[in-house]
Order: structure tokens, then sequence, then C-alpha cells
């Protein structure tokens, strides 16, 4: 019995979707993600809010759940916390500009990106050495309706940083950045 060329390459097609499908890695959520700073080189870009098909609807049941918690709680005045997001990421954007004319040095001294996630603000990136993290968090804690700022930085990205990186970028050296050892913790 002989399989018609037609339905043998209609299953190939099939087959490499399926397999894309698990490495493309989208913003599902559509939550937040930016870089706001870029004077490190080298800083491995985090992977952010983008996950696979799989990972999303693993984590789907407990965005929603999440999402209603607070306002069930009484401790959010909306009815789910990610309706928060772009709001504090607005309000994130208008709080970087401050301080990029009030504390300039942040800019000059640091690579990162920004996730807000659910009322979270995560701060992923490279610093340089010495510089000081506690003060710059501190100052994104004062963002309107931001429930908790997380700290993901480093001074040292070359031991590896402390968040997973995006298996599509490609660093300077050209060697993609989520392929060396460490940092492949989940944000």
């Amino acid at each position: 019995m002989t399989i018609p060329c037609r339905h043998l390459l209609l299953v190939l097609l099939l087959l490499m979707s399926t397999a894309h499908a698990e490495d493309d890695l989208q913003n599902r959520g559509h939550d937040p993600f930016f870089q706001i700073s870029s004077a490190i080189p080298g800083c491995p870009e985090p992977a952010g809010p983008r996950v696979g098909e799989a990972e999303w609807k693993r984590e789907s049941h407990h965005r929603i759940e999440h999402g209603n918690h607070c306002w069930v709680e009484g401790r959010c005045r909306l009815p789910n916390a990610f309706a928060y997001d772009e709001e504090i990421a607005d309000s994130t954007r208008r709080r970087l500009q401050w301080l990029s004319i009030n504390r300039p040095a942040w800019r000059h001294s640091t690579t990162l990106w920004v996730t807000v996630w659910q009322r979270w603000m995560l701060v992923q990136g490279c610093v340089a050495p010495g510089f000081a993290v506690g003060p710059f968090i501190d100052a994104l804690r004062e963002v309107p309706d931001v429930e908790r700022v997380i700290d993901e930085t480093t001074a040292h990205p070359e031991r590896g940083v402390p968040y997973a990186r995006y298996r599509g970028a490609v660093s300077p050296a050209g060697a993609r950045a989520g392929d060396a050892g460490s940092g492949d913790k989940k944000p």
C-alpha cells in the first residue's frame, strides 16, 4: 500500500507545525514587558512573559484564579489583578522619566527589562558593579498599585543570571543567549 505524496506532505507539515508551536515563545497573556536601559553590553535578554503553548495552558487556570483573588479578598478596586498591568506599565514609564531627570545614573549603569504581571513588577537584567540597586528598586515600589517589586539583577552576568534567558536572543559573540549553562530559572 502506498501513501499518496500529498497525504505524506500534509502529515509532515502538521508534525513540523506542532514541533514549532512548542518552541514558539510568545507573550500569550499580553503582559507588559519592555526594556528600560541598555548600558551594560552583553547582558542576556530575559524570557520575560514569553512562554510556549503547553506552559501557557498549564498556567492559565492559575492566572484566572489568582487574577480574581485580590478582588474577592477586597484588596483590589478592579475585578482582576491583571486589569492593572497596563496602567502600572504607563505609571512605571513616567516614574522612570522622573528618575532619568532626578537620578540619571541608573540609566548609564544598567541594562534592564521590566515585566508587569498581576500587580507585580519584575526587574531583570544587569547592573554595573557598585550600582545601588536598593534605592532604584525602592523608587519603583512607589509606582501606584504595585503590590510587589522583584529584583532579579546581577552585577556579574558572566557568572550567570538569576532569570530565564530568552532562547531566541543572540549575544554579540553570535551564540544564542539561552544556550549557556546557568540562568535558566523560570521568572
